[in-house]
């Protein structure tokens, strides 16, 4: 018994993820994979129109990734001070949230949204911290923060 090639249109499983070109027998296609709308049979032209449109998102991953490599070689130049009312052990009154710092960093000419700035809880006392930023899955930048007790 033969296969032969489909291309995923979206992903299956234990089988691909979607633009993948994959083997299966020839029923499975027939009756499951392109009834559903799950694959589309593979023909040079299709294949051809598949590789164009995953040279282009690599490329556009690629150009995406140096440009926030400077995002983040930025950021990790940085030092954001805050001051906060604080009591006397150190404790802050309020708290510096992931808004706050995302405010600062637009300041500083860095525009970020706030869900890209990882705090497990707010920052509630006074000292150096390392908050982690998310720019993409695969980038993280460090930001160091310091935060003094306004007097």
């Amino acid at each position: 018994m033969g296969t032969i090639q489909v291309i995923l249109q979206e992903d299956v499983h234990a089988l691909g993820e979607a633009g993948d070109l994959v083997n299966v027998k020839p029923g499975y296609a027939r009756n499951f994979l392109v009834p559903q709308g799950k694959a589309l049979p593979a023909t040079a032209e299709r294949v051809n129109e598949i590789e164009h449109r995953k040279r282009v998102i690599a490329e556009k991953r690629m150009k995406e990734l140096k440009d926030l490599e400077g995002v983040k070689a930025r950021i990790e130049g940085l030092a954001l001070e805050v001051e906060a009312q604080a009591g006397e052990e150190g404790k802050l009154f309020g708290s510096v949230t992931a808004q706050n710092l995302a405010d600062l960093l637009a300041e500083k000419g860095i525009e970020l949204d706030r869900r890209k700035i990882v705090l497990d809880e707010a920052i509630k006392s006074v000292g150096e911290h390392v908050v982690t930023v998310r720019l993409r899955s695969d980038v993280l930048a460090e930001l160091k923060v310091t935060v003094n007790a306004a007097s």
